[in-house]
Formats: structure tokens, sequence, C-alpha cells
């Protein structure tokens, strides 16, 4: 099996060395490339295409937010994982908006980030239950009736396992739901993945949420 490729973006070497050597203890994970500011972190996503960038928020030149906007809309392949000091609500907002797939803090113990980079890269979130129900709150209240946006529709089958991906299931769990196997339902999460263009369960609900096509309601409160 490859090893998952990680960019990391800090403007702090010392962080970058402390959380290089927590991640590539672990033999199925490769750091590719360091950035020490988000415009290097874009060039560095688009040279070398890793599989998950870590971004700190504050950093010199571009933020993390922007880093992460400009990276989703130029490699939407790529998910990004904010790892930061700063829990407040809008900044966990404005980052998930921007489209990354999870939020760490850096007080987490490296089994919580090295789990959290394994999870990204299997399509999973990695985000408070509480702070999610919050960003999915702001996200419905601002959805809209127009139509989606043109792209290959969702299958009724595909949106049998958004829906559950909403309400916080996984693969298994999920299968066993719909009586399918774990396989199964991870080709229908990378078909959904595709044609909505993204590369995380979260941004796939928040696009469901915006289209109208999921309500709040199927999201459970922790």
């Amino acid at each position: 099996m490859k090893p998952i490729r990680i960019l990391l973006a800090d403007d702090h070497v010392v962080v970058r060395e402390g959380t290089r050597q927590i991640l590539e203890r672990e033999a199925d994970l490769s750091v590719v490339a360091e950035a020490s500011d988000g415009q290097e972190a874009i060039d560095l996503a688009e040279q070398e295409q890793p599989d998950i960038a870590v971004l700190d928020v504050s950093m010199p030149v571009m933020n993390g937010i922007e880093a992460t906007k400009a990276i989703k809309a130029r490699l939407p392949q790529i998910s990004v994982l904010v790892l930061t000091a700063y829990d407040y609500d809008e900044y966990v907002f404005a980052i998930l908006e921007a489209g990354a797939a999870g939020y760490l803090l850096k007080n987490a113990r490296s089994s919580d980030l090295i789990n959290a980079v394994r999870r990204i890269h299997a399509g999973e979130s990695v985000l408070h239950p509480a702070i999610a129900k919050k960003v999915l709150s702001r996200v419905a209240s601002g959805s809209s009736d127009a139509p989606a946006p043109d792209g290959e529709a969702l299958t009724e089958r595909e949106m049998e396992v958004l829906r559950l991906a909403a309400q916080g299931l996984g693969n298994r769990e999920i299968s066993e739901r719909l009586f399918v196997s774990p396989r199964t339902v991870q080709s229908h999460m990378a078909n959904i993945f595709g044609k909505l263009q993204v590369g995380s369960r979260t941004e796939a609900v928040m696009v469901g949420l915006r289209r109208g096509w999921l309500h709040l309601e199927d999201i459970p409160e922790e």
C-alpha cells in the first residue's frame, strides 16, 4: 500500500519538524513537502500533489483560510486538515467553508493527529460534533432553493449513503443499514466525492445542505 503523502504548512520551523517526526514514525505516512507560508503551501501543493495538506491558520503572506480556498479550487482532490492553536468559532466556520476536511488543535495528542490524517484520507471528517453542528447550521441557514450547479446528479442510492453519512455513520454502519458490503459503500462515497468535487464527508454534507438535498434535522445532535 502506498503511504499517505502529506504537505505541512506552518511558519514555525520547530512545529513543522515536530509534526514531521510524529507523522513519519508511521510506516503509512510520508511528509513530501514543507511550507512556511500560505502561498508556498499552494505552490507546493500544485508541485507535489499530496493526498493531504496539513495547514496552520495563522501564516504570513497568505493565511490558512485563503490557502485552503486556493488549494481546493485548483486541486479539489487534496484534503485539507487544519492544525492550529486557535479554536475561535469564526476560524472554524471560515476554514470549513473554505473546504477543509478537519480542524484539530495543536494541543491534541500525537495519536489524535495520526488518526486524523488517516481518517481524512479515508474520506471521513475530523471535527468535534458540537462544532460541526454549528458550522452546518450556518451553512443550512444560507442554503437556497436555486437549482444545483451543472454536474452529474447523485443516484437515489448515493443520496441514501450521503444522508447516512450526514448522521455520522461510518462505512461499516452504513453497509449494515443498507445491507451491502463496506466496499460497496466505499465505492458510493467515492462516486459522491467525484460528482460533488469534494474530498471529505464534511464537504459533501455541506454541499448537500447548500443544494437543499439535506436538511439540518438529518444531522443529529451529539
